[in-house]
């Protein structure tokens, strides 16, 4: 057998070895070593087997992080030591989930070590209330760090896209002189023009619209902060501090659970919304509409995106009956199962299917496509729901 081949089963043993874990090898025949043995014993720790009755612990793949706040800390540096990135955040929230260390989050050492994402700032604004004031300008600033990266992400596409669409929605076909926009209605005349007099016929004039630097469209974000929509709230928040930022657009935000809290006048600092919010609790989607009903004065130029899994407990019928009245009066409805990269959650699906029979369907989106749902809405050209 050539040096080639040897290597490369050697190289599959050794993978199945890490894969496998415990004592001997797991029959693979192939022990670990150095860096090896270090990321086995960092997996281990996480991933083991719990010891079963008659074996030595040994080297056998328990759960071996414990509750010790130290042990955790220098788990948390040893996987950051041999995982990248990507693999550390899962690592972190298979942590959190399995050995129950949410509560070791609450101190300022350990927030300082874990490798911060979405899902740990989901994770910390479920703890806020029974954060100590010793951990809670460590876990802000762990907040910013994640929302300035996300900022830096999706801000300017978002800003271009939706300023695209409001320009669009702006312009008149019977405009005054002074409003036609020359440069489009050319382009959309071409089609008209006359060799022999060398000139065009404008048929159809495209204007700028009269008040292009005035509030053009009302939107309201309103947003489900039972636990499982927590990644949904981190996004929505961001987008939310996006859309404040724009002139021409007047945004709101509303959050709920069985209660509904405006944080609209928050939205100049997304930290601020998001510590407003209180992951978990029940689910009042009716309770939540009405609230948003009753700021709407302009429907025709209102987008109203309730962002849920749906899971209603209030009055079903009267969700439903107050998402027709909105798309009745003109407002743009859109339904958003998730607003992550996670896809779609657990959701209701007897709701889903009901609203989309209102003209409103529910689907999950992940930020990237979100910028495009709120230009379509703004434009009111239908939706672009992602196909499964």
């Amino acid at each position: 057998m050539s040096g080639d081949v040897l290597d490369t089963a050697q190289e599959r043993l050794r993978r199945w070895r890490l894969v496998l874990g415990g004592d001997a090898a797991d029959g693979t025949g192939c022990a670990l070593g150095g860096r090896d043995a270090a990321m086995d014993g960092a997996l281990a720790a996480l991933y083991g087997k719990g010891d079963r009755q008659g074996q030595q612990s040994g080297r056998d793949r328990s759960a071996g992080l414990g509750a010790s706040a130290p042990s955790v800390a220098r788990w948390l540096g040893d996987i950051r030591t041999y995982f990248p990135s990507s693999v550390v955040q899962v690592m972190q929230r298979d942590a959190i989930d399995r050995l129950g260390l949410a509560t070791l989050l609450l101190e300022p050492e350990m927030l300082e070590a874990v490798e911060a994402d979405v899902h740990l700032v989901g994770t910390l604004l479920s703890l806020n209330k029974a954060m100590p004031e010793t951990t809670k300008e460590t876990a802000r600033a762990v907040v910013r760090k994640v929302v300035e990266d996300l900022e830096k992400r999706l801000a300017t596409r978002t800003r271009a896209t939706l300023t695209g669409a409001l320009d669009r929605s702006a312009r008149v076909n019977r405009p005054r002189h002074q409003d036609i926009d020359w440069n489009r209605t050319i382009a959309a005349n071409l089609k008209h023009y006359l060799p022999e007099y060398r000139t065009i016929v404008p048929e159809r004039l495209i204007g700028y619209g009269r008040a292009s630097q005035s509030v053009k469209k009302e939107v309201i974000l309103c947003i489900d902060q039972s636990g499982s929509m927590a990644a949904s709230v981190v996004y929505a928040s961001v987008f939310g501090a996006v859309l404040a930022s724009m002139r021409s657009i007047n945004t709101r935000l509303v959050v709920f659970d069985t209660a509904v809290v405006d944080l609209t006048d928050q939205l100049d600092d997304p930290v601020d919304v998001l510590f407003g919010t209180q992951l978990g609790g029940g689910t009042d989607i009716n309770r939540a509409l009405a609230y948003c009903q009753s700021q709407i004065t302009r429907p025709a130029e209102t987008v109203v995106v309730l962002i849920s899994d749906l899971y209603e407990g209030g009055i079903r019928n009267e969700m439903l009956k107050r998402v027709a009245a909105m798309k009745a009066s003109g407002v743009q409805f859109v339904t958003l199962l998730a607003l992550s990269d996670e896809g779609a959650p657990a959701y209701d699906r007897e709701h889903a299917a009901a609203l989309a029979a209102l003209g409103a369907p529910a689907f999950a989106c992940t930020p990237d496509l979100f910028p495009e749902v709120m230009a379509a809405a703004i434009e009111k050209r239908p939706i672009p729901v992602p196909e499964g």
